[in-house]
């Protein structure tokens, strides 16, 4: 006797049909004589084929639009996006490749990120950080690491900084809980490799207590006095390193030792010392800021707000 139907096919074919109602108003026009999205129309030809897990979630698509759809526009092609996210699961991340020439557009639902990967030295060259880990699909490097009991290659989010970086400052935002000051301290480890660090600790619970008295650690502040006094001589380093670069650029030397050692200001909620300065009648602080945020990047001075 031939099998009976798949128990789950009618599921599918639902999620299929309320996707494929969903796309109609964004994939037709009253002007069209035959067209591809229709309410009530065959939902097969417009996804040719598709791939679910096991739990019956949409794991893959391949979905045909017609060519009047403005592709080639980021409102159009976001609008789509977001629909395609909120009908597909938004607790999951999606990768969509758009084909302009072939009038079609893949689903992907990403596997989750690895979230236990210890802390660990990163095997990377002086001025790369590595702030994250991210998908095979978006970068070619890939970086040996500890990841449980094996090691794996794992591809990573890499940041350069130094004289040639398009990016020599970060500023990393998120709600209290997401991880920036987990952020703070795997950079400050990594910088502390080839250079210097002072940290701003806005949050007071004594998160950087593990980094006082390590060799490269300048000072860990919590308190405003000791701040505005470590980001006044982060101003006046970064001015002394411009000088000293600057005269020896014009003697034909190349820039002193003193001035290529990397320094590094992390700051984790600066704005906590903004509100105290204020009620004490002082400038902010983070006014401090300006020089080595301007003229840092020529002279290996790099600013990280969290």
């Amino acid at each position: 006797t031939p099998p009976g139907p798949d128990p789950a096919e009618e599921p599918r074919n639902q999620r299929l049909s309320t996707l494929y109602e969903a796309l109609v108003p964004y994939f037709s026009t009253a002007e069209d004589p035959s067209p591809l999205y229709a309410h009530g129309g065959e939902w097969q030809k417009a996804f040719p084929s598709s791939a679910f897990d096991g739990s019956g979630r949409l794991r893959r698509l391949l979905i045909r639009y017609p060519a009047y759809f403005t592709d080639g526009e980021a409102e159009s092609r976001a609008r789509i996006e977001h629909l395609l996210t909120a009908k597909a699961g938004r607790d999951r991340e999606y990768l969509f490749g758009w084909n302009e020439e072939g009038n079609e557009l893949s689903l992907t639902a990403l596997d989750p990120l690895p979230t236990g990967i210890a802390a660990q030295r990163f095997v990377t060259a002086p001025g790369e950080t590595v702030l994250g880990f991210t998908d095979p699909s978006e970068v070619q490097r890939t970086l040996p690491l500890t990841y449980g009991e094996e090691q794996h290659d794992v591809p990573p989010v890499v940041w350069r900084t130094g004289l040639r970086s398009t990016e020599p400052h970060l500023l990393a935002m998120g709600q209290p809980g997401s991880g920036t000051s987990t952020l703070l301290r795997s950079l400050a480890l990594q910088a502390l490799r080839h250079g210097d660090v002072v940290i701003v600790d806005g949050g007071g619970t004594g998160e950087y207590a593990c980094l006082t008295g390590r060799d490269g650690v300048l000072a860990v502040e919590c308190g405003l006095s000791g701040v505005r006094t470590s980001l006044e001589w982060a101003a006046t380093e970064t001015e002394r390193r411009l000088i000293a670069v600057n005269r020896a650029r014009q003697a034909g030397h190349p820039p002193p030792a003193d001035t290529r050692r990397p320094l590094w200001l992390l700051l984790d909620r600066p704005t906590a010392f903004t509100h105290l300065a204020a009620a004490d009648g002082r400038e902010d602080p983070q006014a401090l800021l300006q020089v080595p945020l301007r003229h840092g990047r020529a002279v290996d001075v790099t600013v990280v707000v969290a």
